[in-house]
């Protein structure tokens, strides 16, 4: 079962590590746009939409989005940490990154797909999921008309 839509953002707790900051507080996260997106350093697809992710840093982040990435592993060889800090390093992976080597936040969100994004409007509530090599690419214009739909004044009431 996966989540719903409008469900509220899992907690954050669980991870093996931290990466780039302390675990986020999910009600500190509550007020912006949140992306929170799974992948394993095995995960070809995964290192394609890499750089997704940073045009996504470059262009939503000035708007409010925050980002929280989590590392999942999908084999052994994905339980060494220090591979996922040399991909850290490689894409310049600069958001809150979790190491969850025991699949907790894995499980919290009920995801099976890699790579997954998981976006959250400013209440934290669940606006859309995706998976997949076309996953971020299919969420971009939901974000963007959300951002536009904050940026328009209140129409006055007559």
């Amino acid at each position: 079962m996966s989540l719903r839509m409008k469900s509220p953002m899992p907690d954050l707790d669980g991870a093996t590590d931290w990466i780039n900051a302390d675990q986020p507080d999910v009600k500190e996260l509550i007020g912006n746009p949140t992306l929170i997106y799974f992948w394993s350093v095995s995960c070809d697809v995964c290192h394609n939409n890499i750089p997704k992710l940073e045009e996504w840093r470059q262009k939503y982040i000035p708007q409010g989005l925050q980002m929280v990435s989590i590392h999942s592993p999908r084999q052994k060889a994905d339980l060494f940490e220090d591979k996922v800090r040399e991909v850290k390093k490689e894409y310049q992976i600069t958001e809150p990154l979790a190491v969850d080597n025991r699949h907790v936040l894995l499980k919290a969100f009920q995801n099976e797909f890699f790579p997954a994004f998981f976006l959250y409007d400013s209440e934290g509530k669940l606006m859309r999921r995706a998976s997949g090599n076309t996953g971020i690419s299919l969420l971009a214009p939901i974000l963007e008309r959300y951002l536009k739909s904050k940026e328009e004044p209140p129409t006055p009431e007559a």
